[in-house]
């Protein structure tokens, strides 16, 4: 299958500038990238797509086996990279598509000169004296209510997600991203983020990384990010004076600006 078509790719900016690759998360597409892709565009190669399932991909490439897990989404990735041979990829992953560049790193890094994750989370289950942030009720309500009604749940979670109480339409964006979404598609999605476990992987990654989180994220709080940056060799932390777990969509400029500071421009 055309990877273009499946994923929906797209390629803009600078012609020979560094390629830059972003990769959006759960219920999300490339469409909340679009401030920040504005920002980047004028002295980087931008690469957006939608994993299958969301936005405008091909729904038809959907496999409710196949899909089951992230490692699927990382193969994409890596498809898109080598069919469209891209060079020096500097892929930047929003929440959970920042596992699925570990994942996608990890198994290829000759792909990948950087990695950026975007308020990333290995695992969001507590588990010992590992703290993701919810406990395994917290996390079965929560694809219980999915599984009941997608778009109810969707109207009740976008606004805790985007976590800017003072600026509703921000909540309201990522509401109709969540629509967007084959509810189908989009419950699998959800069981296979919520219920993954990447801590491993962290120790894999021999690509060069940065970590960006926001100061306050309920979803993926500011602990996450330092034992992500923790768990991999060599990588940096920014942390966003931003509240929420999207700030390329509440803080565009900021988070442009972090990815910015991480690209190879040599």
């Amino acid at each position: 299958m055309d990877v273009r078509a499946r994923n929906n790719v797209s390629i803009v900016g600078k012609d020979g500038g560094p390629t830059v690759m972003l990769a959006h998360g759960f219920g999300c597409d490339q469409q909340l990238w679009r401030a920040v892709t504005e920002l980047l565009t004028p002295t980087c190669r931008v690469v957006l797509f939608d994993h299958v399932g969301a936005g405008a991909s091909d729904v038809a490439a959907w496999d409710q086996e196949r899909y089951s897990s992230l490692d699927a989404y990382a193969a994409d990735v890596v498809d898109i990279v080598t069919d469209l041979d891209l060079r020096n990829v500097t892929f930047v992953g929003h929440s959970v598509a920042s596992m699925i560049g570990v994942l996608a790193a990890a198994a290829r890094p000759d792909l990948f000169a950087r990695l950026v994750l975007l308020t990333p989370s290995p695992r969001y289950i507590d588990d010992g004296d590992y703290r993701g942030g919810f406990s395994i009720a917290d996390i079965d309500e929560l694809l219980d209510s999915l599984d009941s009604n997608y778009l109810g749940w969707s109207r009740q979670m976008a606004p805790q997600i985007m976590g800017n109480p003072d600026r509703p339409e921000l909540g309201d964006e990522l509401t109709e991203s969540f629509c967007r979404t084959d509810p189908a598609c989009a419950r699998s999605f959800a069981r296979a983020t919520f219920l993954s476990d990447n801590r491993a992987d962290l120790e894999r990654v021999v690509t060069p990384t940065l970590v960006i989180d926001c100061a306050n994220d309920s979803l993926a709080p500011p602990s996450v990010g330092r034992y992500v940056c923790e768990h991999i060799t060599g990588s940096s932390l920014i942390t966003l004076d931003a509240s929420g777990h999207c700030p390329q969509v509440s803080n565009p400029d900021i988070t442009a600006q972090a990815i910015l500071s991480f690209v190879d421009f040599s």
